[in-house]
């Protein structure tokens, strides 16, 4: 995935107004391919996971799943892989599209995987005290089986969760207070035109329901989202005076975009503002089976619709700023280009990978009357380079040099600082990386003094 975004690059700089290099944000993950997004509000971030689509899919060939964050929907931070296939020793193949939901102090990650004793999908659930892991399989066999995939996790107010899935059908089961059983036997959900609109063409499935079901509450309506009439699928929504129905089709939420022939919704509310996620192929090498995640932001209607919502490259706007005098890690990113990330021996993750030219975006950074220095943890196997410090874009004006030394490895860590000036008000910070040929250092953190 190194280097995919130079084409972003050039053709935002084109359209930008200003010499300066713009770049796109959307998709907002853009070192890896990513897919069917779920967001989890907690404790004023939000938690996005993911699938992860190998480079160079031909298939749905994915094998872990992903975790990401955010204080303001603009600036992400890359959390690694706490769950995959080898965390369910009954999984045999295909990590795919599952949800987090949090209860009683922790976190329930429900996802669809092969079954190798049967070969049929079914649905497994892992649980963590923390909503980046790691997590682990919480009952050591699938939950529910019955071929059928796409989970989604809704817990009522009055306690009552549900679980439901489903492919071509529809299923629900009513969960437990332990969130790892059920009451009951699986329902199926009648697929009528009237609660899931009307496909055609084709007899054995009359309605547009498809797969991916999305299902939450709000203002007392209860929402399903789901990806309609494959192929290629467009998103739509129902809603119900109950979590289990009767359903009533409301129409399109996302028309048919992009280059991915599926999609895959997950809707949140967030410091005051509603949000759209879906995925694409929009990142270069993109399409079917090598995804991208994105997020819109749209209002509701006072009825309590959805509105249409387009894919765009800007994507959604920032919901809070970013402080630059805290410690930020240096895989929180807005947009990039030729960074990778990995496990840090100092714990977390790192940017790594770099080469001359690379860089990273930090947006809606709020210096205030301005800081003097910035600091940096670092290391080189090699001499080392240069952390640019630029404002606007990977041409903008810079504010400060750091200079990295070589450290004698790649996990040996060192401190380097440097004086800033200039940088004031709320800017986009790009950090840009320079030195000379081949890897020059990894970033583990930095931070600016007031």
């Amino acid at each position: 995935m190194r280097r995919h975004l130079a084409w972003l690059v050039a053709v935002m700089g084109l359209l930008a107004p200003s010499p300066v290099t713009a770049s796109a944000d959307n998709p907002i993950v853009q070192h890896i391919y990513t897919a069917d997004p779920a967001p989890l509000v907690h404790n004023g971030r939000v938690y996005l996971y993911t699938g992860h689509d190998e480079d160079g899919s031909t298939n749905f060939t994915m094998r872990e799943w992903r975790v990401w964050s955010s204080a303001d929907m603009v600036n992400w931070t890359d959390h690694g892989s706490p769950l995959n296939l080898a965390s369910f020793s009954w999984a045999s193949a295909n990590a795919w599209a599952g949800q987090t939901v949090y209860r009683d102090g922790r976190f329930y990650w429900y996802v669809p995987t092969t079954n190798r004793a049967t070969g049929r999908m079914a649905i497994g659930v892992a649980v963590s005290d923390s909503p980046t892991g790691p997590f682990h399989d919480a009952i050591g066999r699938p939950l529910v089986e019955n071929g059928e995939i796409d989970p989604t996790v809704f817990v009522d107010d009055n306690g009552q969760a549900y679980l439901y899935w489903g492919n071509p059908n529809l299923w629900y089961v009513r969960l437990n207070a332990d969130m790892v059983s059920y009451s009951g036997g699986p329902t199926q959900i009648p697929l009528t035109t009237s609660g899931f609109g009307t496909r055609t063409g084709n007899a054995s499935r009359p309605t547009l329901f498809e797969e991916a079901p999305w299902v939450f509450k709000r203002n007392g309506l209860y929402y399903n989202v789901f990806a309609a009439r494959c192929c290629s699928e467009f998103i739509a929504y129902s809603t119900a005076p109950g979590p289990t129905g009767p359903w009533t089709y409301r129409g399109t939420v996302m028309p048919t975009q992009g280059s991915s022939f599926t999609n895959h919704a997950g809707i949140v509310d967030f410091k005051g503002g509603s949000y759209f996620f879906y995925h694409n192929g929009a990142l270069p090498g993109g399409g079917g089976y090598t995804r991208s995640v994105a997020v819109e932001k749209f209002s509701y209607g006072s009825d309590g619709s959805i509105p249409t919502i387009n894919m765009t490259g800007s994507g959604a706007p920032a919901a809070d700023t970013l402080n630059p005098f805290t410690r930020q890690e240096a895989e929180t990113i807005a947009a990039e280009s030729g960074i990778e990330t990995e496990a840090a021996s100092e714990g977390g993750r790192e940017v790594g990978f770099i080469e001359n030219g690379d860089w990273t975006k930090v947006r809606s950074v709020a210096f205030g009357s301005g800081p003097r220095s910035f600091t940096a943890r670092v290391a080189s196997a090699t001499s080392g380079g240069t952390i640019e410090l630029r404002l606007g874009g990977t041409s903008g004006t810079v504010v400060g040099r750091c200079t990295v030394p070589g450290t004698g490895g790649w996990q040996t860590w060192t401190t380097v600082s440097c004086s800033v000036s200039g940088a004031t008000g709320t800017q986009d910070l790009y950090l840009r990386f320079a030195g000379g040929s081949g890897y020059l250092f990894n970033v583990n953190w930095w931070q600016f003094t007031a």
